[in-house]
């Protein structure tokens, strides 16, 4: 292979050309260097003596003189169209050119040989070369000018596909770049050689995306599977590797190029549409097909399940499986009919878009729509093989004049159900019809679909296709043959993203009240409401359309999706943004839609195009004009005639199609479009951006619905779902569902750890109940009566009982003394948060689970005890309506800081705000959170003046809390209100002292003659000396502050110390550092004579005011930054803005990126000569049974066990559990062993289980520790979601200089 010499030692685009040309030599194909061609002349494109050699010597029996005409006439191929010729051309490739032989008789000349494909006994007789430096002429203007496309691939000298590589060490080179070059500027100016070309790829090194030569930029995909059973890769340095062995492997290019390339009929050349199949597509229609052949073969009548995410192209892999059938299972299976069954008309309309347009590529001849189950009978029965027929399943309703019973029981009909999840339900949901015609169903009950098809149909094979496959999808249509989930289509860029915004809460009220709702049930959580409590009221109240339809709700609910929609598409004008609304029901839609109409009555003017577009003329004949909004749903009967008419009436139909044309036009004037249910499934706009819900949706519907928004569209990052009703957790547990494998469930690592913390917590809760009976409530047996006494007996004893315990702090640092009560509630809370986690994976028996029920119950009921209001489901009721009642009340009520703005309470702006709000109450809890957060925001830099802030504010509140209290108590009737408004003024009047204090506390640094952080160390000086009694300076009274000269000064030496040494990064965690600034402000106070008989509790309280103060620094060198950029580098150190080092000589084990060491790193890891050292960090509810296991069996993924960490595992000295603080390391007392499963000895603790395929066995001694010395784990601790993963690292890496 010819190379072009390096640039001065750079990495050159033609260094990676010749890299990309080395990677396909090796798969088969023969390099030749452009130049080196010959050709007439350089506008020639064909590689002559390859294709005349290949026609000689596979068609012995046609004269040289026919062979050498059929080569000419590929020379000089053309038709109407650069595309129509480009189409002509692939079809003569796949299916070869007429001819004679030597006899005269008419045979077929074949340009490329598939017969390899159909026997793998077959030679493959085809001449594959890697072309580059290729120069074609082109004239423009006169003058000659040349193109030289990087890489062609030549199959029988014949450019097949043209690859356009950018420098992947030049950062402005990107593949958009490539895209460009094939797409604008080789057709423009070559495309001559496109005539040949169906197939383009473009990489830059990290990219490699393939598609056609017509496929727009945002539809070239990589390729992340080389055979069926593959993982899938999404490293981004594995796609040329993955492409060039999962698309250009020579037998595998054959398959693709003939069979996954597809066309319309030549009568729609027009819309030059060209598509090569994506990676999903080509391994599910091969699965496919060998599951539908098994199934004809054993009569099963099950073809299996593809479980594909919405918007990811199923109906493409249709038509890839239906050529299939047809083309290349002849031996199998014959000549199939296929039967293409659908539930929605819409669904009808969007496979007969596809499919008539697609005789030529299906090869079943005549492909249609079935208007009724009697054309479809006499379809069947006059063909014994051939034809696509698309229906509805409403086609097969039992009918009086016409009973379903048999329609054909031919072996060979294979029956394609679209959405499976709902065409084919067994047993749950009934058809409805009546004894009309087939689309007016509705009145009488028959069979299931399942059971019907399958009497109608008795020999046919089901293959079901489905977005949102469910429990009978898998029963009737047996395994799932493979699957692609929403996660995967988005880490492809198959499809966007989708965003998720919540703008109200539950119950759309003003939003300050939606968020007290949405407090008072956080609240009832905390006080022990069940789970299944709060979700009962919380659907009750979200699902009263009293307020769902209120028509102030709706109002604000226009304007603020208008106002919404506007603000977003001005962020972008250039780019259509559609939207869509859905409603909860008709009534409350078009209630909805007369908002709108009363606010914006410019979007109700019917246009072509929105105001400042300009189209064509040609594309203005095909618009219609068309509201900016407009409603789409069916009508009832019952409707009121205003919405009756608006929907069109008896002519609904047709409007709604009219409707569903104009949305599918990008440059319409229609925008948005507010629904029900028609239009969230099958329904396919790449424009529509912004999904606005009002509805109740769980399950396959929502992601039905959300994902119409995830169609990808030049310009559109993600789809954006806008929810007023709260959906945030069914959005949650579908993801689960349909999102992917590791979508949001827990590890198996989360559920042991979660295990063992609800375990600690009931042997606390067991040793509480010591002496004390509770086993009868375990017994299934024990009767109602006896439970509930056990448990109020239970409950009095927790709230009788004098003994007190001690409570540890949230932060584990401090404790306190509180009731039996109190500490049985707290671990019953905590007990509780563990065994939601553990329970639904299985781990628990059935005896635990039934004490924590027991002893949840047992909470419930003291809760109730205590005289507080009763939190359950009424109560709630109760409650969340008068807030609700009260919010209509006062629906003029605006929040004080809207989200996202930073507001400073303590200026003026804050306190004129403040007396807008009308409601007390409202005012009061508003001023009390800020207030809290900003003594908090103070804490961080004064500990001792926000101490003080603190303990007034509680003092206030609790004052507050008694008098209400006090007044529920004692008073009631007229009184009441203006009692209560009295303590809330009160409580609001203490609460704005305690702010005005504050805010002349921050200011007073000023007149002190100090900064505001030099204030800090001033306060804790002064605060210590008083409080420990002894003489310091003189307090003097200037112009109404007290001063202390003495304690001033102190306080700028100790700031000046903290300054100097702070400089280095990441000092609070740097020992050596931390320990010489300990010592020179301890040498600071002595110098000075602070306190003047030395204490040491005077300096430690000192020395927490530094810490804190340094802690919460606007820079923190200690925060752990998320990130979802995982770092590349191993032994070069990777540093930020800031300075701070991140990563440092690392192999990662885990979940990680495994990549190549530099040479001298590798050299000495295979030498054995580096000191290796695994870092493993875990949770502190398994710390304790990890750490002294002794001997742990670590999971391994295949993606980590290249030479490079095989031979970093063997090379293991030490073991590191660490966290962030007190880590621990211990020397392995064994050389560490890579096993298989089965080979773990039983003594050993697995960790990491899930997907790993080996298991690294770590034996230590857990009584006795290493000593490493000063370690710092900051210096290679990972930052983001990746920062807990275990890796291995260099001893010298993690010791402090």
């Amino acid at each position: 292979m010819a190379k072009l010499k390096n640039i001065n030692g750079h990495f050159v685009e033609s260094d990676y050309e010749d890299a990309l040309i080395s990677f396909l030599e090796r798969e088969g194909w023969q390099y030749l260097f452009g130049d080196s061609i010959t050709r007439a002349n350089r506008k020639e494109v064909l590689y002559m003596d390859d294709l005349l050699q290949f026609l000689k010597d596979n068609h012995k029996n046609v004269k040289d003189e026919e062979l050498q005409r059929i080569a000419d006439n590929v020379r000089l191929v053309g038709a109407d169209s650069d595309f129509a010729t480009l189409h002509k051309f692939y079809k003569w490739m796949v299916n070869g050119v007429p001819a004679v032989d030597k006899d005269g008789r008419p045979t077929t000349v074949n340009l490329i040989d598939f017969t390899c494909l159909d026997n793998p006994r077959n030679e493959n007789k085809n001449i594959f070369r890697v072309v580059n430096q290729f120069t074609v002429e082109y004239i423009n203007n006169s003058m000659t000018k040349t193109r030289r496309p990087d890489v062609l691939l030549y199959v029988n000298g014949i450019p097949v596909c043209v690859i356009e590589l950018k420098n992947p060490a030049d950062i402005n080179a990107t593949i958009n770049d490539a895209w460009e070059q094939i797409n604008i500027r080789y057709w423009r100016d070559i495309p001559g050689l496109l005539h040949y070309c169906p197939l383009a790829c473009i990489s830059d090194g990290v990219k490699t995306r393939l598609g056609t030569v017509r496929t727009p930029y945002e539809h070239f995909y990589a390729w992340r599977r080389v055979e069926n059973g593959d993982k899938v890769s999404t490293m981004p340095f594995d796609e040329l590797e993955t492409m060039v062995k999962g698309v250009y492997r020579p037998e595998r290019f054959l398959e693709i190029f003939r069979d996954y390339v597809y066309f319309q009929d030549e009568n729609y050349d027009s819309d030059e549409k060209e598509i090569v199949c994506r990676y999903p597509q080509f391994f599910a229609t091969r699965l496919l097909r060998e599951s539908v052949i098994k199934s004809v073969k054993t009569k099963s009548g099950k073809g299996g399940t593809y479980f594909g995410a919405t918007g990811c192209g199923k109906t493409y892999t249709m038509a890839f499986l239906a050529r299939q059938l047809s083309m290349r299972c002849a031996a199998e299976i014959g000549s199939p009919t296929i039967l293409m069954i659908v539930d929605r008309e819409d669904l009808q309309k969007q496979g007969a878009k596809l499919f008539t347009k697609s005789t030529e590529f299906l090869g079943l001849g005549e492909v249609s729509v079935v208007p009724s189950r009697k054309i479809l009978r006499k379809e069947l029965n006059l063909r014994d093989s051939g034809g696509f027929f698309i229906c509805t399943i409403q086609k097969f309703c039992d009918r009086k004049d016409d009973p379903i019973g048999l329609i054909n029981e031919r072996c060979n009909i294979i029956c394609f159900s679209d959405e499976a999840h709902r065409t084919q339900i067994e047993g749950s949901k009934r058809i409805q019809f009546s004894e009309d015609a087939d689309e007016n169903m509705k009145a009488m009950i028959s069979k299931p679909y399942a059971k019907v098809l399958r009497e109608a149909l008795p020999n046919a094979t089901f293959v079901g296709f489905t977005g949102n496959p469910i429990t009978e999808t898998y029963q009737n249509f047996r395994d799932e043959i493979d699957r692609y989930t929403m996660d995967q289509a988005v880490a492809d860029k198959i499809t966007v993203p989708i965003k998720y915004h919540p703008r109200i809460a539950k119950v759309l009220l003003n939003a300050e009240k939606a968020k007290e709702i949405e407090a008072y049930y956080a609240k009832c959580a905390d006080e022990g409401s069940t789970k299944e409590d709060i979700a009962k009221s919380k659907k009750a109240m979200s699902s009263l359309e009293v307020i769902l339809g209120d028509s102030d709700r709706l109002d604000k609910l226009a304007v603020d999706i208008h106002d919404h929609y506007m603000s977003s598409v001005a962020n972008d004008p250039d780019r259509v943004q559609k939207a869509m609304i859905v409603c909860a029901n008709r009534k409350i839609a078009y209630d909805l839609l007369l908002k709108f109409k009363a606010h914006y009555p410019e979007w109700f003017e019917e246009r072509k195009t929105p105001e400042g577009v300009t189209v064509s003329a040609e594309e203005l004949k095909e618009l219609k004009e068309m509201p900016t909004i407009a409603m789409v749903a069916s009508v009832g009967s019952n409707d009121e005639a205003d919405m009756y008419n608006y929907l069109g009436g008896v002519k609904n139909d047709k409007r709604s199609e009219d409707l569903d044309a104009a949305f599918k036009q990008e440059h319409s004037n229609f925008r948005v479009v507010i629904v029900v249910d028609m239009w969230i499934t099958g329904f396919d706009v790449e424009y529509l951006t912004y999904m606005y819900n009002d509805k109740p949706l769980q399950k396959h519907s929502l992601i039905q619905t959300i994902s119409r928004a995830n169609r990808k569209y030049a310009g559109k990052e993600y789809g954006l779902i806008v929810d007023y009703i709260g959906i945030r957790d069914q959005m949650m547990e579908a993801r689960k569902m349909y999102g992917g494998d590791n979508s949001v469930a827990l590890t198996e690592d989360d559920i042991q750890q979660a295990t063992l913390i609800f375990r600690e917590y009931m042997e606390i809760l067991k040793v509480l109940f010591k002496g004390y009976d509770l086993t009868p409530f375990l017994h299934v047996e024990t009767d109602p009566g006896t439970r509930y006494t056990l448990l109020a007996k239970a409950a009095e004893y927790i709230f009788s009982s004098n003994e007190s315990f001690n409570s540890v702090n949230k932060d584990g640092k401090k404790t306190k003394k509180v009731s039996f009560k109190t500490y049985f509630l707290q671990n019953v809370k905590r007990m509780r948060k563990a065994y939601d986690l553990c329970q639904p994976s299985g781990e628990l028996s059935e005896e635990e689970s039934a004490l924590a029920q027991c002893f949840m119950a047992i909470a419930g009921m003291v809760y109730k005890m205590n005289g507080t209001d009763a939190p359950d489901t009424d109560t709630m009721n109760r409650r969340v309506a008068k807030m609700v009642e009260e919010a209509l009340k006062y629906n003029n009520v605006e929040s004080i800081l809207e989200e996202g703005d930073e507001m400073d309470i303590f200026g003026s702006e804050f306190t004129e705000r403040l007396e807008d709000i009308k409601m007390p109450a409202s005012k009061l809890e508003t001023l009390i959170k800020l207030l809290r957060k900003q003594i908090t925001e103070y804490g961080r830099t004064n500990q001792v003046a926000s101490k003080k802030f603190q303990e007034m504010l509680e003092a206030t509140i609790q004052e507050y809390h008694n008098r209400r209290k006090f007044l529920s108590e004692q008073e009631a009737g007229a009184t009441q209100e203006a009692t209560a408004e009295s303590i809330i003024k009160s409580a609001t009047d203490q609460a704005l002292s305690i702010l005005k204090g504050m805010q002349a506390d921050r200011e007073s640094f000023r007149k002190l003659g100090l900064t505001f952080e030099e204030k800090a160390f001033y306060d804790i000086l002064i605060h210590l000396r008083d409080k420990n009694n002894f003489v310091y300076g003189e307090d003097k009274d200037v112009d109404g502050v007290v001063i202390n000269d003495k304690c001033k000064s102190l306080a700028c030496k100790i700031k000046d110390i903290i300054d100097a040494k702070s400089t280095f990064t990441d000092w609070l965690n740097n020992q050596r550092v931390r320990d010489q600034l300990k010592q020179d402000i301890k040498i600071c106070l002595v110098k000075n004579g602070y306190p003047p008989q030395y204490t040491p509790e005077v300096f430690r309280e000192v020395m927490e005011q530094v810490e804190n103060f340094k802690e919460n620094e606007s820079v923190d060198y200690r925060e752990v930054r998320e990130t979802s950029t995982q770092v590349r580098s191993m032994y070069a150190p990777m540093e930020e803005e800031t300075g701070l080092m991140i990563a440092a000589e690392d192999i990662f084990i885990y979940g990680s990126i495994p990549i190549d060491l530099p040479d001298t790193k590798r050299t000495d890891l295979i030498d054995e000569k580096l000191s290796l050292i695994l870092m493993y960090a875990i949770g502190s509810g398994a710390r304790q049974k990890t750490e002294t296991a002794g001997k742990i069996a670590l999971g391994i993924k295949e993606t980590v066990l290249k030479d490079e960490q095989m031979a970093a595992y063997k090379s293991l000295n030490y073991l590191m559990f660490h966290y962030w603080s007190t880590p621990k390391a211990y020397k392995l007392i064994s050389e560490p062993m890579l096993v298989d499963k089965d080979a773990v000895p039983t003594d050993y603790l697995i960790r990491l289980e899930k997907d790993a395929v080996k298991f690294l066995l770590l034996e230590y001694n857990p009584l006795q520790s290493a000593n490493l010395g000063n370690i710092n784990i900051l210096k290679t601790q990972r930052r983001g979601e990746i920062r807990y993963l275990p890796f291995v690292t260099t001893l010298e890496s993690i010791k402090d200089e």
